[in-house]
């Protein structure tokens, strides 16, 4: 676990069962002031329980949650944080200038509303009902009020989900932005690209557990080599007894191997199977090095 001084808000040895079911285990994490995390895993592992304990949605089983040393569900701790949920609803009758202005008024010194509309690019729509937004405006929407008032800790739910490539990497740069004035950002996201490019921590939770917590690049080392992709009949089991293999498994009709020692294992693999087809080779990302992490961690469980 990566833990810093200047933590903005922390679980620790944290608990939660949900319907009896125990989703949680004795988990310690901090988000730390001037940095991006962000939070990955499978469906399941935990993901949407920590932030919802995080940010006072749920009270913990066992161990503590502080925001800025208070419990999360305390007004002052509130006051001091920004939330983008991504099942968050807009009221349909508001203008989306009005819903800022209302959201800001909870806020002891908020954004001028200018300012919140050109950080979520919605200087255009000020005047339109959030009943008439497409899905990607009404995130942006949701970004607005998240940080109109300025907050300390901004949590992002699947921020870009919706959104069209230019409209996310916009967001991208504001969040960089929000992170280097000091402010401490937790996001979850399923495009790993995303969380590459965006996060300056990576925590990787699986079964309620933290089973890796680094920078990207140090992630990314730990699938080691490159990753062969390639439309084979061989089997993965005997892919996996190919030279370098570290990891073989199907992705669709695909065959996926991530390797230490490319050369050799194309080799190999074109001895092996003469139909072979859209052989492709490339540096592993962050998303091969968490598959792997969680492949890994299904295998000590078994």
């Amino acid at each position: 676990m990566k833990q810093d001084l200047a933590a903005a808000a922390s679980l620790t040895e944290v608990s939660k069962s949900l319907g009896g079911k125990p989703v949680l285990r004795e988990l310690s994490l901090s988000i730390n002031v001037g940095e991006v995390t962000a939070l990955l895993g499978p469906n399941g592992a935990g993901k949407s329980t920590t932030v919802s304990l995080l940010i006072g949605r749920l009270q913990p089983d066992a161990g503590e949650v502080a925001l800025y040393g208070l419990k999360p569900d305390r007004p002052a701790a509130r006051a001091r944080l920004g939330v983008m949920l991504q099942a968050a609803g807009l009221p349909d009758v508001m203008t989306v200038a009005e819903l800022v202005t209302l959201q800001s008024g909870y806020y002891r010194d908020p954004r001028p509303l200018g300012e919140t509309l050109a950080l979520a690019g919605l200087e255009d729509l000020a005047l339109r009902r959030c009943g008439t937004l497409s899905g990607g405006q009404a995130r942006r929407v949701q970004y607005a009020l998240a940080v109109c008032g300025r907050p300390d800790l901004l949590v992002l739910d699947e921020p870009t989900a919706a959104m069209d490539r230019a409209s996310a990497r916009a967001l991208w740069s504001t969040v960089r932005d929000a992170a280097a004035d000091g402010a401490a950002v937790l996001m979850t996201t399923h495009d790993l690209a995303e969380a590459d490019a965006l996060a300056d921590r990576v925590v990787v939770m699986d079964a309620g557990r933290i089973v890796a917590d680094d920078t990207p690049a140090a992630i990314r080392a730990l699938a080691g080599g490159a990753v062969v992709r390639c439309r084979s009949a061989i089997t993965t089991t005997r892919a996996a007894a190919l030279p370098g293999v570290r990891q073989a498994t199907s992705d669709g009709a695909e065959l996926r191997l991530v390797t230490t020692d490319a050369a050799a294992t194309v080799r190999r693999l074109l001895d092996a199977d003469a139909s072979l087809s859209d052989l492709r080779v490339h540096d592993a990302a962050l998303e091969d090095a968490i598959a792997s992490l969680l492949s890994r961690d299904e295998r000590i469980a078994a």
